[in-house]
């Protein structure tokens, strides 16, 4: 079982910068793929950005060039940076570990779950 806390939502104008924190405790073997997702109301859960085993990322096609993913293994701790942020961007973002194979940026291919964190952009 994995434990994840997220941290570092907020609220910003268009075109602000936000840095979220995911910090994850548990079975190392099952938050060796982590990622973030997102969801607005009334839409389903997207993939933003995930990492693998093997360090390679993966980014939503809406997020390219904006959002990047850094990992501190020694910290425990998958950040995502976020500038450009647009009103689109508004959303409960999740941390998630233990992907279960598949489509990467599909949540139903991920088994654990932050609580989340808000992201709330102006325009």
């Amino acid at each position: 079982q994995v434990h994840l806390v997220e941290s570092g939502g907020g609220s910003v104008q268009s075109g602000g910068s936000l840095s979220l924190s995911c910090v994850a405790s548990g079975d190392s073997s099952e938050r060796s793929c982590i990622g973030w997702f997102r969801q607005s109301p009334g839409k389903e859960r997207e993939g933003v950005a995930t990492i693998d085993a093997a360090g390679s990322t993966t980014y939503a096609d809406a997020v390219k060039g904006r959002f990047t993913l850094a990992r501190d293994y020694a910290k425990n701790t998958l950040y995502l940076q976020m500038v450009n942020l647009q009103p689109e961007d508004t959303a409960m973002y999740y941390c998630a570990a233990h992907w279960r194979g598949n489509s990467i940026l599909d949540q139903t291919n991920w088994s654990n779950w932050g609580q989340g964190t808000q992201v709330t952009v102006s325009s």
